[in-house]
């Protein structure tokens, strides 16, 4: 695990009267965006200089990490770090956003699939590898985000990138459903994953679930849930902070 410069916590004095620094740590809700929640936290804590580790989409669940004030500093290292994540792929339907937000692309019958062939699947993405992100994706072409041309019916060439994936477990097999795992790198996209173990079987899937529970050393164990986020006080929220000094210790242990 990559350690944080100590010269970026050098630069940043615990003692100055700024306002309160840190991490929050939040249970994003399904149907709202990341951005979503960061309007919510600039609202209820008063505070502009605001921003998020690693995009969720808005049909995800999970862990989002917000840097506040002098913590935005750190953003970049904090996003470099492993994630897990659970998540549920249906079989035999392929989608044009590879997830169930999508319109349905191809319909084709998922056989009696044993749970030694399916692990077999999962092991072809296992290690390092790479994967073609989907168009529906914050990756920009010319300056222009993939999921802004996708919008408008375009499909444009996308660059493999490498990732890997450090381990899985199938959790609940009940076919066309697979509930799954995983340990992956940052830029992940668990989307193709999906759609790429779906095509490894040879009956196409789709991702129609998907949760992060933990991001580098920061789980869902602190995180405030969404709910609570909207009407807690600021003073509430400022002592769920995970403080600069925590963070230098943790990733420097």
């Amino acid at each position: 695990m990559v350690c944080v410069d100590d010269q970026i916590f050098a630069k940043m004095n615990p003692n100055s009267n700024d306002l309160p620094s840190g991490v929050l740590l939040i249970d994003k809700a399904p149907g709202m965006t990341s951005h979503d929640v960061v309007a919510i936290a600039r609202r209820q804590l008063d505070m502009k200089k605001i921003g998020h580790c690693g995009t969720l989409d808005p049909m995800a669940t999970g862990l989002l990490m917000l840097v506040v004030n002098r913590a935005t500093k750190i953003q970049d290292l904090l996003m470099s770090e492993d994630k897990t994540y659970t998540g549920t792929m249906t079989l035999g339907v392929t989608t044009s956003t590879q997830d169930k937000e999508g319109e349905v692309q191809e319909e084709r019958e998922v056989p009696e699939l044993s749970e030694a062939e399916l692990r077999e699947a999962f092991d072809s993405f296992q290690g390092d590898f790479e994967q073609i992100p989907p168009m529906v994706s914050a990756i920009k072409k010319d300056g222009v985000p993939l999921y802004k041309l996708a919008r408008k019916g375009k499909v444009v060439e996308r660059k493999p990138r490498a990732v890997y994936v450090k381990g899985y477990e199938l959790d609940r097999v009940a076919l066309p459903e697979v509930d799954f795992t995983v340990d992956c790198s940052k830029g992940f996209y668990v989307r193709t994953y999906a759609y790429d173990i779906g095509e490894k079987l040879g009956c196409g899937a789709h991702l129609s679930g998907l949760r992060r529970t933990r991001s580098g050393r920061f789980t869902l164990d602190r995180a405030v849930p969404v709910d609570v986020l909207k009407e807690a006080s600021r003073e509430e929220l400022v002592s769920s902070f995970i403080s600069l000094a925590e963070i230098s210790l943790m990733r420097g242990a």
